[in-house]
This record gives C-alpha cells, sequence and structure tokens, in this order.
C-alpha cells in the first residue's frame, strides 16, 4: 500500500486532538499497522515505531497535540492549502516525517525511530519521558521548509522580596518591599551586559513580566512578588540561571529586605536552548534535500522562532523542520484560527525527508 502525505493530513486534521489525542493516536497506529509496522504506546502516551538494526540511530519526533479552540477542517484546491487546527502545527510535519519514515528501510545500515508525543503544546510530559539515545533527531514543526538548527530556551520564576510592614505615615518604621524593586529592575537589565552573543541566536533576555505587592494603600507593603521571562541561549541551563541571578539579586538589595528567586515549579524540565552545528551532516544534508526539493525556495539554515521539545534531545545534532509556517505576511498562522498549511510543502517536505534519511542511513535501494 502506497503513503499519500496529503492523504493522511486530510484525515489527520478532521480529528480533533485539542483535550484529548486518544482518536489521532489511535489513527496514527493503525496508519503505521496498514503500512507493515507495528508502534507501541508507551505509559507517558508516546507512539513509537523503529526500523533497522544498525548505526547510526536517526529520530523522528512531533506530536499530535493541538491547542485550543479546535479549528474545522476545510481544503482549497485553487488555493493549494489544508486548513484547519494542527494543519501545519504539527500535522503536516507528522505528515512528511511519516511518509519519509515509511518510504526508507535502513537494514543493517542503521536504525529509524518514529517517536510521537502527546502534550507538546503544554507540559511536554512524552518527551520528557522518552529515552532513545538517538545519534541525531528531526523535530517535526512548521519551519516553511528552511532548518532550523537553533532555539532560544524558555525559563519562567518569581522574584520575592520580603520587608516589614508599618504605617505609611511612619515609613522609616517598617522595611518597604516594592522600594527594593529599584535594585531587582536594576539588576534585570543589567544582567547580560557582559555575556557573548549567541552567533545566530543573538543575545539572551530577562523581561519583568507582572507584579504584585502591598495589601492596603495606608500601610508599607512587606511583600512584593515579580515574575520574569527569561530567553536563553547556550549553553546557559535553568539552575545556573537560577543560582546566578539569586546572588546578583541578593548582592543588590538592601539588607533589611529579604529577597529570594525561584523557578516557576513544573512537573517536566523547562525547554532550554540548544544549537547545532550548521557544519553537521544533518544540517547540511537536509538543507540540500529541502533546497533541491523546493527548487530553491526552501533550506535556508537559521534559528527556529518559539521553544519546542527539541530542547529535550540536545545536545545530540538537532534540527527542527517541516511544511508550515508560524506566521505570514497577514499575521499568525499557527494556533490562530486562519490556521493552514500549503499542499505542495508538505510533499515537498516529505520527499526532502525521504532524501535524507537514505543518504544518512545509506539503506539499500527499495
Amino acid at each position: 500500500m502506497s503513503f499519500d502525505p496529503v492523504d493522511f493530513l486530510d484525515a489527520a486534521v478532521r480529528i480533533e486532538s485539542h483535550d484529548d489525542v486518544s482518536a489521532m493516536r489511535e489513527f496514527l497506529v493503525e496508519t503505521l499497522a496498514n503500512h507493515g509496522v507495528e508502534a507501541t504506546v508507551d505509559d507517558a502516551g508516546n507512539t513509537v515505531a523503529s526500523k533497522g538494526t544498525g548505526s547510526p540511530h536517526v529520530v523522528l519526533n512531533t506530536h499530535v497535540d493541538t491547542v485550543t479552540p479546535h479549528v474545522p477542517y476545510e481544503r482549497d484546491d485553487e488555493a493549494g492549502v489544508v486548513r484547519g487546527r494542527g494543519s501545519c502545527d504539527a500535522k503536516g510535519p507528522l505528515a512528511a516525517l511519516l511518509s519519509g519514515f515509511l518510504a526508507v528501510d535502513p537494514g543493517e545500515s542503521g536504525t529509524l525511530t518514529l517517536a510521537v508525543t502527546p502534550d507538546e503544546e503544554v507540559l511536554s510530559t512524552g518527551a520528557a519521558a522518552l529515552d532513545l539515545d538517538g545519534d541525531c533527531y528531526v523535530v517535526g514543526e512548521p519551519t516553511g521548509l528552511d532548518v532550523c538548527n537553533a532555539a532560544k530556551g524558555r525559563f519562567q520564576g518569581t522574584v520575592t522580596l520580603s520587608g516589614v510592614s508599618a504605617h505609611a505615615a511612619e515609613p522609616d518604621s517598617g522595611a518597604n518591599a516594592v522600594f527594593a524593586l529599584e535594585q531587582v529592575l536594576g539588576v534585570l537589565r543589567t544582567f547580560d551586559d557582559d555575556r557573548e552573543v549567541h552567533p545566530s541566536l543573538g543575545a539572551a533576555t530577562l523581561t519583568p513580566t507582572t507584579v504584585d505587592g502591598g495589601s492596603a494603600t495606608n500601610q508599607i507593603p512587606a511583600d512584593c512578588r515579580l515574575v520574569v521571562d527569561r530567553r536563553t541561549i547556550p549553553p546557559e541551563t535553568a539552575e545556573g540561571f537560577r543560582e546566578s541571578l539569586a546572588a546578583r539579586l541578593r548582592a543588590a538589595v538592601p539588607d533589611d529586605v529579604d529577597v529570594a528567586f525561584e523557578l516557576t515549579e513544573r512537573p517536566t524540565p523547562f525547554l532550554e536552548a540548544f544549537a547545532t552545528d550548521p557544519d553537521h551532516p544533518l544540517v547540511e544534508t537536509l538543507a540540500a534535500a529541502a533546497n533541491d526539493a523546493s527548487g530553491g525556495s526552501g533550506g535556508a539554515v537559521r534559528p527556529f522562532t518559539a521553544a519546542t521539545e527539541a530542547s529535550y534531545f540536545a545536545p545530540a545534532p538537532t534540527v527542527v523542520f517541516g511544511p508550515g509556517d508560524l506566521a505570514d505576511d497577514e499575521g499568525a498562522v499557527a494556533h490562530s484560527e486562519r490556521e493552514y498549511v500549503r499542499i505542495e510543502e508538505v510533499r515537498t517536505a516529505a520527499a526532502a525527508v525521504e532524501t535524507t534519511l537514505r543518504e544518512l542511513l545509506a539503506p539499500e535501494k527499495a
């Protein structure tokens, strides 16, 4: 039975997977079975299928969950697009990866694994549970057929300031936690002044986002909390960032105010920054394949602008690749009501993935 990635996409976008991925996962498992591949679903809900017995081990990864609300499927052949929730994020990329996976059998020349996760849009519980030991990874996301070899990470945390309450008529009898924000904001502004800019990702950012404090308008505020958003560049880790910022804050804030900084609790690791050498064979091979398959319109090597589960696979060589766009000239595409993917891009991405796998895994010609 031949596999058509666009036929798969047509069916997949019709399946709602914003609240529950069960039906979409069943469809994926059934599709693999219909093409002679047995898949397993692990305790974290990941769908995993493998071929081959040798080395290297190439892993194809993307996700079946989508954001809310569901947007109904629509196919517009005149415009050459499929519309609907998940069409570009990430059922279009899934169709392309699945096409390449089914087309290539590495035999003893390598191992090829398809690993599809259930919770990328929320907490990445599936990706956090994967233990694949791949030599390189292709993560399916909408990149407009470009090969994204790097992405910033994202951390979030809260600065907590604790002073002493007092009557506002006698401010010197207390310790004003809100006043200490002045020193905190100064630290945030200068935190990266001595840090080198990443050659492709640019500078890290540290941004205050929400603040609250105090309980009465005639009282010295004893407490104040400030949430910060951190967009990271390699090699910074979540714990390294936490320790560094906490130390800088303690040195800057007056001694009469206690200060603490803690990362937001979550059941899975934060998505950290990653960067793969642009000269790595994975990057060069996929970029050349995408360029050839698209007639020169794809295959640029650049950073990805959103956080992805690619973070969990680094430092193994990892790229993000797929049909579709996060945004176009009119505005947002992924996660929007107008979400769509170009039909020809899905076929082009599938061809590029297949060519890349054949070159990396060097299987015997079918």
